[in-house]
């Protein structure tokens, strides 16, 4: 499994992924910190002009997170896909939170177990409940420095 930064061209993929619209994700990779898995068998040293603008199949990729950083937390602000994508992509925001000796907060709904797993085994502590999300209630869990 590869991780890079998600491109522009990513924005049809992650809109099958999170079940969103392409607009709406092309705004998330411009505003935001975007992360993608993608199987394994695609060369992560290949010239970025060369795949910056054909897309990215939904099919190569095993899941995508965002975040972003404000005050002294790191804040997941969507993270979907396979079980073992979301915990190396969970990852990514917990190792550039600790070189800034950031705390870090994921909100996880009650239909999404790998997260919650992949919080857990990285270390994460269930700190109530978050907020809801068109009606859906969420679980708050924080990762402190």
């Amino acid at each position: 499994m590869n991780v890079r930064d998600a491109l522009e061209a990513d924005a049809d993929a992650l809109a099958s992924i999170a079940d969103s619209p392409t607009d709406v994700m092309r705004n998330l990779v411009h505003d935001r910190t975007v992360r993608v898995a993608e199987d394994g068998a695609h060369d992560p040293n290949m010239d970025v002009a060369e795949s910056q603008y054909k897309g990215s199949d939904p099919e190569d990729l095993l899941g995508f997170i965002s975040f972003d950083a404000k005050a002294d937390t790191v804040h997941v602000t969507q993270l979907d896909g396979t079980g073992e994508a979301c915990k190396r992509l969970l990852a990514e925001p917990v190792r550039f939170a600790e070189r800034e000796s950031m705390a870090v907060e994921v909100l996880v709904s009650p239909d999404t177990e790998c997260i919650e797993t992949a919080a857990q085994e990285l270390g994460f502590e269930r700190r109530g409940r978050g907020p809801r999300f068109d009606g859906s209630p969420t679980v708050r869990f924080r990762l402190e420095p």
